[in-house]
Formats: structure tokens, sequence, C-alpha cells
């Protein structure tokens, strides 16, 4: 074999490995963004759903781009207050729905909301101790990342996630 064969067939094997590590990543970005992704969860807010220190749950991105997103569903929200954050809350009441609720910074009297049209009321199940729309109003269903439907860690808690 020549020289120049032999650099030919580097060169092929070269590309093919190439190509395959550039579909795998391609594939992985098209799972991870449109699809389904892992994500950690952590937090007092959605006691007794998730725990305290954290679980890893599986969040589907496919729901709320085809407007799937409904009444008791657990999302994955970027914050509406810091968008490097992401939050897991629950949707309470949706687009025209009325709400009320205690104000957080005055227990003494309700609050009364009507939910505007492209929005979500979302809310922790630890009312005591959640960061939601009782604090930051409605929030733009542009915002909601994916469904959050199955715990992977930890082991002993692993399965789906009831609404």
């Amino acid at each position: 074999m020549s020289f120049m064969n032999h650099v030919r067939t580097v060169a092929k094997e070269a590309l093919e490995r190439t190509s395959i590590i550039a579909k795998f990543l391609c594939c992985l970005h098209f799972t991870g963004n449109y699809l389904c992704s892992p994500t950690h969860a952590y937090g007092p807010s959605m006691l007794p759903t998730l725990n305290i220190a954290g679980d890893v749950v599986l969040v589907e991105h496919l729901s709320p781009r085809i407007g799937k997103v409904g009444y008791g569903d657990l999302v994955l929200v970027r914050s509406p207050l810091n968008p490097n954050r992401n939050l897991t809350k629950r949707v309470v009441a949706m687009e025209g729905d009325t709400v009320t609720y205690f104000d957080p910074l005055n227990s003494d009297s309700s609050r009364i909301a009507v939910v505007p049209k492209g929005h979500v009321w979302i809310q922790g199940d630890n009312i005591y101790a959640s960061r939601d729309s009782r604090h930051f109003g409605p929030v733009p269903y542009g915002l909601i990342k994916g469904k959050v439907f199955f715990r992977v860690w930890p082991p002993s808690s692993f399965g789906l996630l009831d609404n």
C-alpha cells in the first residue's frame, strides 16, 4: 500500500467517525431540547411531592409546544424573576380563571386575580414555603419549559409522578 492510499484510508475513517459523533450530538441536542431531559428539582416549595434535598426528574418538552398543559400538571418554568433559574410548580389555574389567594405579605387579607390570556397560575404544593404566582402573578405560557412526569432519583421514589 502506498503512502497516499494509507493517508486516504485514514482520512476516510476519520471522516466516518466524525460523522457518527456529529449525528450523535445532533440527536442528543434534539432529544434534550425538544423531547425529554433530566433536571434537578430541590427546595421546600413542592413538599411532599418532591423531596427538599432534591429529586432528579424527567421533563418532557413536547406538551407545552402543542398546548397540552392543564390543571394539576407539574411543570418546569423559567423563573419570571430570574431567567437563569428554573422553577418546578403545579398549574392551578389557566387563562380566564379567577383565583382567590392570600397575599403572602399580609395573611389577613385575600386577593383576587384573573389569569390573562396566554398565562397560567402556578403554585408550589407547600404553600407556606413557595415563591410562586402569589408573589409574581400569572406566568406567560411561553415560560413553561416542560411537564415533569417521572422521578429517577432517589431510587426509593423511582416512578411516575401523579397529578
